[in-house]
C-alpha cells in the first residue's frame, strides 16, 4: 500500500456520516454541525440547513462557482450539495457549479489533501474556460482553502471574467499551526503534523501535501519566499506579476469572510489577509500594516481604496453559520 493510501485509509468515508459526527447542536435557524474533516485547515463545512426557499429571481444573475475545501468534495448533500441546492432555491434560475478535482467524487476528496494545488488551479481554468454558460463572467465562492484557490484562478486566469470573489474562511496568508486538528490520536492529523514539521519546505511535502503549500512560517521567511511552490507566488512574496496585481484588480468586489471564534485556522486573521508579524510567532498585523498592502504588491491597496473590499465577521467557529446569515450577508452579492 503506498503512502497516499495508507494516510487517506484513515478518513472516514462520507457515507458514514452518523460517525462523523462530533456534536449537533439544534437552535433556532440553525444545526450546528461539526465533522472530523472539517476541523482539519482547509476542510469543507458540513450544514444541515433549513432549506426553505427565499423568492426573487433576476434573468441577468450571474452563474456561480463553488470551490469547497480540504477533507469535503463537490457533491456531499450534506455539505457543499447542500449549498448549491440552497443558493439556487435562494436565486431561482441561478447556474451553480460545484467544482469536482478529478473524475470521481472519491478523486475530488483525495486531491483535496495531496494533489498540487498549482495543478489544480490549472485544470479548474481550464474547465471554466471551456464552460459556455460563463463565458459573460461569473460569481465566486470559496470555503476555507477554496477561498485562496479561486483567488489564484482570478489572478491566473481572467477569461472567462470573475466578476466577485467571496471567501468563506480561507487562509488568503496562509497557516502556521494545526491547533484543533480532531484528536491528537487521529492518525491523519499526527502524519501532516509530522510532515510539516520535519520540513514544509521541502520538494517531496510541497509537492505532494496541500497544506504545505500554504504553509506560511513567519520564523522561517527566507524559505519560505524560496521554496513556497503556491502561496508565495500567488501572494507576490518574490517578485512582482504585474500580470497578477492587473487580474486582481479586475473583480468588482473582494469578500473575505473571517469567523470571530475560529478555533481551526491558525492564525485567524489570515481570513482578512493579516498574518503574523515576521521573525515571531506571536503577534499579527492586519493587512493594511502589511508590506504586501503598503508596497501594493498585489493591487489590494488599490482595490481598497477603490471600494473593492469588504471585511466580514461572523460570530462562530471555523466555517459554521447560519442560513439566515448567509442570505443576509452573502446572497446580496450573488443578484
Amino acid at each position: 500500500m503506498s503512502w497516499k493510501s495508507m494516510v487517506i485509509s484513515q478518513v472516514p468515508s462520507w457515507l458514514q456520516c452518523d460517525k462523523l459526527l462530533r456534536s449537533v447542536v439544534v437552535i433556532p435557524e440553525q444545526f450546528k454541525m461539526t465533522t472530523l474533516l472539517s476541523l482539519l485547515l482547509g476542510a469543507g463545512p458540513l450544514l444541515l440547513l433549513a432549506l426553505n426557499p427565499v423568492h426573487g429571481s433576476d434573468n441577468a444573475t450571474l452563474p456561480l462557482v463553488l470551490w469547497h475545501g480540504m477533507g469535503d468534495s463537490c457533491c456531499n448533500p450534506l455539505s457543499m450539495g447542500s449549498i448549491k441546492k440552497m443558493v439556487e432555491e435562494t436565486i431561482p434560475g441561478i447556474d451553480v457549479l460545484s467544482l469536482m478535482i478529478g473524475k470521481t467524487v472519491i478523486q475530488d476528496t483525495e486531491n483535496g489533501f495531496f494533489m498540487d494545488v498549482n495543478e489544480q488551479v490549472s485544470m479548474v481554468c481550464s474547465q471554466l474556460a471551456q464552460d459556455p454558460k460563463l463565458k459573460d463572467g461569473y460569481n465566486a465562492m470559496g470555503f476555507s482553502q477554496g477561498g485562496q484557490f479561486l483567488r489564484a484562478v482570478a489572478q491566473r486566469c481572467p477569461s472567462p471574467p470573475m466578476k466577485t470573489l467571496i471567501s468563506v474562511g480561507g487562509q488568503q496568508q496562509g497557516v502556521y499551526g494545526l491547533p484543533k486538528c480532531p484528536g491528537e490520536s487521529s492518525h491523519i492529523c499526527d502524519w501532516i503534523r509530522k510532515k510539516l514539521n520535519s520540513g514544509a519546505y521541502t520538494d517531496i511535502v510541497q509537492k505532494h501535501l496541500v497544506q504545505a503549500q500554504y504553509w506560511h512560517d513567519p520564523l522561517n521567511d527566507d524559505l519560505y519566499k524560496k521554496h513556497s511552490l503556491f502561496l508565495a507566488d500567488i501572494n507576490q512574496e518574490r517578485v512582482v506579476n504585474e500580470t497578477y496585481k492587473k487580474n486582481l484588480q479586475l473583480l468588482d468586489k473582494f469578500v473575505m469572510v473571517k469567523f470571530l471564534q475560529d478555533s481551526v485556522v491558525d492564525p485567524a486573521d489570515t481570513e482578512w489577509f493579516g498574518f503574523l508579524k515576521t521573525g515571531q510567532a506571536k503577534e499579527t498585523e492586519t493587512l493594511q500594516e502589511s508590506v504586501l498592502y503598503k508596497e501594493d504588491r498585489l493591487g489590494l491597496a488599490a482595490m481598497d481604496a477603490a471600494g473593492k473590499l469588504d471585511f466580514l465577521g461572523t460570530e462562530g467557529d471555523h466555517l459554521q453559520f447560519t442560513r439566515e446569515w448567509f442570505n443576509a450577508k452573502l446572497v446580496p452579492y450573488l443578484r
